[in-house]
């Protein structure tokens, strides 16, 4: 599983990468959690607003920011969809 925070330094931003920080702890799984600020690798996924959470290449949210519940709610949901 891959876990990417886009977004380029904003408090929202730290937030975001915190929170999912967070949920991968509690979910006690050994994921890394990637911070991603460059403007031309955050275009690639076509976001009209930061931050973003991507999980596995899919955007999940865009220009908000998650509970730690809602995150780990999403996490556990594509661990169930994995073979």
């Amino acid at each position: 599983m891959k876990l990417k925070v886009l977004g380029t330094g904003c408090p929202n931003c730290k937030r975001l990468f915190a929170n999912t920080q967070q949920a991968v702890r509690e979910l006690g799984l050994d994921v890394e959690v990637e911070m991603v600020d460059d403007i031309q690798e955050i275009m690639k996924f076509k976001i009209m607003a930061t931050p973003a959470l991507v999980i596995n290449e899919q955007v999940r949210f865009s220009g908000r920011v998650p509970s730690t519940e809602e995150i780990k709610r999403l996490v556990q949901l594509e661990l169930g969809g994995e073979s």
